[in-house]
């Protein structure tokens, strides 16, 4: 293993973020809210989104019951090379410049599954899911399978609002090739508390995520810290707090490429504190053969394209197979 250099720990205060209303039907006012909030660091609160306390209530109690069986158990359903299952810990390592092993955190994900006729259900971001034993876990995929459709109904009213913020028509991301038929994976996630920056152990390396948009849930118990300015160094980290009744929205990469740098996809981490943590992060991208390019509203002859143009899915494989480990080191212990 080669040599890190460990961080040095320093107080870290908690952010104010910008809260919007998707029940105010004053859309252009909620835009020039998000706007602002897009432009100073990609994070920020929604709120009356439509998605019921009880469901994801549900959400969580079912990932425990997952999280809690036996390792054996779990590993019946490790992910496939697609990324539908179960990752165990130290699976995924994000910040291999501060990290000395993997991310203290065990997930499970699950996506969108096309019709058997669908021309994309031979690629990577359109493949069945892998599902536990009814059995074992009686009702865990109907509500999983509910969560994800309301959860999508949320980002694709958020994606009404950030399409105004850039001066775009509302409907501009509900076309066929953008969210008409998006790639859409939810991720189960069990922190165990782990995390020791002084010797490269997170329970979530630093990171921005890699597709348009991240609606997540958590328990309560705080861990998510935010970077507004990745170039700083040192990086100066700040605490979201959990608001109930609240989801918290980031950016991600393919939006700031979209958005020629002008919208951020902030990097972020999870700090453990001995207790264990459940969230649930809901990824949102494109169609898998989206190409994703500078938007028409966001340059000028003083302000070309900074990124070249680039297949979503393309884009989306090579981030993933970066931050994972190689599947074979499972194939052998089993």
């Amino acid at each position: 293993m080669e040599n890190k250099t460990p961080e040095v720990a320093s107080t870290i205060k908690v952010s104010s973020l910008t809260c919007i209303d998707l029940a105010n039907s004053d859309l252009h006012q909620s835009a020039v809210l998000l706007k602002q909030a897009c432009l100073d660091c990609g994070f920020f609160y929604v709120v009356n989104h439509g998605l019921s306390e009880e469901l994801k209530d549900e959400a969580f109690e079912q990932s425990k019951k997952f999280f809690a069986l036996p390792l054996e158990e779990k590993m019946k359903v490790l992910r496939n090379k697609k990324n539908r299952g179960y990752s165990p810990v130290l699976d995924q390592i994000l910040d291999p410049e501060n990290q000395v092993h993997g991310d203290y955190k065990e997930s499970f994900f699950i996506g969108i599954e096309g019709p058997k006729d669908d021309p994309h259900g031979d690629k990577p971001f359109y493949s069945p899911n892998t599902w536990p034993d009814p059995d074992v876990l009686p009702g865990w995929k109907a509500t999983m399978e509910k969560y994800h459709q309301e959860a999508l109904k949320v980002c694709k009213v958020i994606a009404r609002i950030l399409a105004l913020a850039l001066d775009l028509e509302a409907d501009y991301f509900d076309t066929p090739e953008m969210l008409g038929n998006p790639i859409a994976v939810m991720r189960l996630l069990h922190y165990e508390g782990k995390s020791d920056p002084s010797k490269g152990i997170y329970a979530c390396g630093a990171h921005t995520d890699y597709g348009m948009m991240t609606l997540l849930a958590t328990d309560g118990v705080m861990g998510l810290q935010i970077c507004k300015d990745k170039e700083m160094k040192p990086r100066k980290w700040e605490y979201v707090p959990s608001i109930k009744g609240a989801y918290i929205v980031n950016l991600g990469d393919l939006l700031e490429r979209w958005s020629n740098g002008m919208f951020k996809s902030t990097l972020h981490r999870v700090l453990g504190n001995g207790h264990d943590r459940y969230s649930i992060p809901f990824f949102v991208e494109p169609s898998h053969d989206c190409i994703v390019e500078c938007l028409h509203t966001c340059q000028s002859k003083n302000n070309p394209p900074r990124y070249p143009a680039i297949k979503c899915s393309a884009y989306l494989t090579q981030r993933y197979e970066e931050s994972h480990v190689d599947l074979s080191i499972y194939e052998k212990q089993t």
